[in-house]
């Protein structure tokens, strides 16, 4: 997703034609006054639109397609008067004691991303202290163009061609409005925008392939190759000599911005209390599991103490030998269409929920400019384009890799891993819960999504899954599990601790390794993240503890009548809406049928 100003509302939004059109199967909306409300949100995106025209492309919308937002204050100006100017007229315009139910929700939902866009705005500067910024839209502007658009290959190059020629504008306002960055951002801003000299010199052609445009198109990458070439000059010199603004966010601004980013009813205090309280649950689990596993891998050994020293020791070898068990590079991506296969039979067998028909999930091989910060991700199809294949993309290591980095790469990743891992980003994570989201017959909810319900719900579906039997009660996949679930509780420390607290690089590492079981390599790469996306390494454990915490309280509730598959289908046939909405939206919904 491109970086903009606003958290969701900018960027998330989709048209009135688009949405017409693929609404007309979904169920009318009843009450009039919800109508009133879906009509004012297009008409609030289609602005929207036009102002951020990158945003549209990047959810489906292809209207805008050969234009680029203009970056210049005065031109942001008018994106903070367009979020101004419609949360005062949506006071005017909707009467909340006419909306059902589910349109108070809706409007609660809207109301609260103007609101938060505003307050990121008023207390973040991310045009002048963030030169990541500038990068996403002079690189993935015109990949996203590429990536799952269902437009024949010629129109879009004639767009990409059209699109990238406003890049070197992008670039020029970056050397006159960036001023005092965080060195550790700048240092990312600079990888990254090597990285993109590289999509405009090479990765590019091999996204597109051969075409008759392939002249044209290479002859419109030129100024802009031109452009980041002097855009690295500016950032390793000039910026780089004034990179001395703090990252750290400080204890009220971070619990503010994580109240207003999650929307998940908790304050910072409390979610790190409840990440410490599961820390050490968790250390636990995995001293059982690792335990069970030792004479398997070390029979001639005898156990450690059971001590704190002793337990370390005992998980940390037991990891590092499960590890050993990968597959080999040239194999991983078909290492991980096996894994698909036999997760959704296991779902279908066991009734996990109901998967999308047609299935539009392929696994691919991660292109070589998109490698070398993780194994997989998934590119799911834009709510404005819901016919568009969803990709789970999965990375042999990059070419260019030592054999040791290789090697590491791959442990962590290993068979056992990689199992969780598609669970996690595919099947019944990321993809089936994103479809879903994209069938919402609500506007609002498919486009203002929440990113604590999309991560929650894919770790519990990690555990959840092995729990009703996946794996056929394999200690290494649990092993794997405990130890990428102890990450997401990990995050959440961390997230805390080093914006509200003094905490070092050496005591986030040492967080990180010793008490994460992260390799070395993982951990710097996490501290640095942590000092760049504050409050998001946060959402995957509220997440998850929102959605494990209310299906235990519906099992409770409903007894041996607790269907697990109708209340999957009931939670995330909502739309990603803030947990919080959860509860009452899930149990209006098992009144139902199924």
């Amino acid at each position: 997703m491109i970086p903009t100003l606003f958290p969701r509302s900018a960027v998330r939004a989709l048209s009135a034609a688009v949405f017409l059109a693929w609404s007309s199967a979904m169920p009318l909306i009843a009450a009039p006054e919800d109508e009133r409300l879906a009509a004012f949100f297009k008409t609030y995106l289609d602005g929207s639109f036009r102002l951020q025209p990158s945003s549209a492309t990047a959810l489906g919308d292809h209207r805008f397609d050969d234009q680029l937002e203009d970056l210049s204050k005065t031109s942001r100006d008018r994106w903070t008067e367009h979020t101004r100017a419609t949360l005062r007229a949506l006071s005017q315009e909707i009467d909340a004691k006419k909306l059902s139910r589910d349109g108070q929700i809706d409007l609660e939902i809207l109301r609260h991303d103007l609101e938060t866009g505003l307050w990121l705005e008023a207390n973040t500067r991310p045009f002048e202290e963030d030169p990541r910024v500038y990068g996403g839209y002079a690189n993935d502007s015109v990949y996203s163009l590429f990536s799952q658009s269902t437009l024949p290959k010629e129109t879009n190059i004639r767009n990409a061609i059209a699109r990238m020629a406003k890049i070197p504008a992008v670039i020029q306002v970056a050397r006159t409005t960036l001023k005092n960055p965080p060195r550790t951002i700048l240092e990312t801003a600079i990888r990254q925008n090597r990285g993109a000299i590289g999509f405009y010199e090479q990765g590019l052609f091999e996204l597109v392939g051969e075409t008759p445009q392939a002249a044209a198109l290479k002859a419109a990458a030129q100024p802009v190759v031109a452009a980041l070439k002097e855009h690295q000059r500016f950032l390793e010199g000039e910026l780089s000599a004034r990179a001395t603004g703090d990252w750290r966010l400080g204890a009220k601004r971070f619990g503010r911005k994580l109240e207003r980013v999650l929307d998940a009813g908790m304050t910072g205090a409390q979610v790190l209390a409840d990440a410490e309280s599961e820390f050490t649950r968790v250390n636990n689990d995995l001293y059982v599991v690792a335990r069970q596993l030792w004479s398997r891998y070390t029979p001639k050994v005898p156990l450690p103490p059971d001590d704190v020293a002793g337990r370390r020791e005992t998980v940390a070898r037991m990891i590092a030998a499960v590890s050993e068990e990968h597959g080999r590079p040239e194999d991983l991506v078909q290492d991980a269409r096996a894994t698909v296969d036999r997760i959704k039979a296991f779902i279908r067998e066991r009734g996990i929920l109901r998967l999308p028909d047609p299935d539009r999930c392929q696994v691919i091989e991660m292109p070589e400019f998109k490698r070398g910060n993780s194994l997989a991700y998934m590119e799911a199809a834009p709510p404005l384009e819901p016919a568009a294949v969803s990709l789970y993309a999965v990375s042999p290591p990059p070419a260019d890799w030592s054999p040791a980095r290789v090697r590491s790469f791959l442990e962590e990743y290993n068979q056992h891993m990689l199992q969780v891992l598609t669970i996690h980003e595919a099947y019944p994570g990321h993809y089936v819960q994103l479809e879903y989201s994209n069938r919402s017959p609500s506007l609002i909810r498919r486009v203002l999504q929440s990113g604590v319900f999309v991560e929650g719900w894919a770790v519990y579906t990690e555990q959840m899954m092995l729990d009703q039997g996946y794996a056929e009660g394999d200690l290494r996949v649990r092993l794997m599990q405990l130890k990428f679930y102890l990450r997401a509780v990990v995050n959440a420390i961390l997230d805390h601790k080093m914006h509200c607290t003094a905490m070092t690089d050496d005591e986030a590492m040492k967080l990180l390794t010793e008490g994460g079981f992260q390799s070395e390599g993982e951990a710097r790469l996490k501290v640095i993240r942590a000092k760049q996306s504050s409050t998001q390494l946060s959402t995957y454990f509220v997440g998850r503890m929102a959605h494990y915490r209310l299906r235990q309280q519906i099992a409770r509730e409903q007894g041996p009548a607790f269907d697990l598959g109708r209340y999957h289908e009931a939670v995330i046939s909502h739309g990603s809406v803030p947990t919080k909405y959860l509860p009452g939206l899930v149990r209006e919904r098992l009144k139902s049928p199924r």
